[in-house]
């Protein structure tokens, strides 16, 4: 995959301080559009906090943050998802008790301007089974549109989880580590999937799974200490020494 029409997300001299402590200092990141970005580095390294400030579910101590050629330093997450910044597994809504077609169904109400209403006819409702539909055959859950959302296997609720994101139709799907808590058939099935997905928009993702990193990144960058360690294709970072020391040296997967 290639970078098409320049850099979608910027960041430059991002900080975050807790008190008198450093989670991430002076960070800059380029992610460009039509490319799967990854972040990684050992436990502590600060990947979560650069997420947390990206999709600003945190305030930045410093630094600037360019989305799509906007400021959005000052914006808050329901701004930034509606400019097309979604963060999955957080802003996406999945309830137990709905079967997997309704729960795509409430996500898809946020594009067409209706906020999530339970109380909606289901003649309302049915104008959006098609486009649900089509969401679920993406993830493929095609056959468990009828299942309560509670009942799906993880890796499967994982996959719903996924489509209710992309009803809300991001250009850049931020991805939290999606491979944690899979087993390896489920890994190998969401790997897939996110590469169906990133075919037609921006993925960022924080993972420790470094096989599917290599499989799906363009381009990664390491965090050590909330610093960048470095940034580049796999075949560079598996091979620079201090990427080697400081992050898969230490046993992490």
């Amino acid at each position: 995959m290639t970078s098409s029409a320049g850099i979608i997300l910027e960041a430059s001299g991002l900080s975050k301080q807790f008190g008198g402590f450093t989670a991430v200092r002076g960070l800059d990141l380029t992610v460009h559009r039509g490319t799967v970005h990854a972040l990684i580095g050992p436990n502590g390294a600060g990947k979560t906090t650069v997420f947390n400030l990206l999709t600003k579910v945190l305030p930045p101590t410093r630094g600037r943050i360019v989305f799509k050629g906007r400021d959005i330093t000052g914006l808050g997450p329901w701004d930034v998802a509606r400019l097309g910044m979604v963060r999955s597994f957080q802003i996406s809504a999945v309830f137990g008790r709905k079967s997997a077609r309704d729960n795509v169904r409430m996500a898809l109400q946020r594009p067409t301007g209706v906020s999530y209403r339970f109380w909606m006819s289901s003649a309302w409702l049915d104008r959006l089974n098609d486009q649900a539909e089509a969401l679920l055959d993406q993830v493929g859950l095609s056959d468990a549109a009828d299942v309560p959302a509670a009942e799906l296997p993880y890796g499967r609720k994982r996959a719903l989880e996924i489509a209710t994101t992309l009803a809300l139709d991001p250009e850049l799907l931020m991805l939290d580590e999606p491979m944690a808590g899979l087993g390896q058939e489920d890994i190998a099935r969401i790997t897939e999937l996110i590469r169906t997905v990133a075919k037609s928009r921006t993925v960022l993702m924080v993972e420790h799974n470094l096989s599917v990193v290599e499989t799906l990144s363009d381009t990664i960058t390491v965090l050590m200490h909330g610093q960048q360690l470095a940034a580049g294709r796999y075949a560079d970072i598996a091979n620079n020494p201090a990427v080697i020391d400081a992050y898969m040296g230490t046993g992490h997967d």
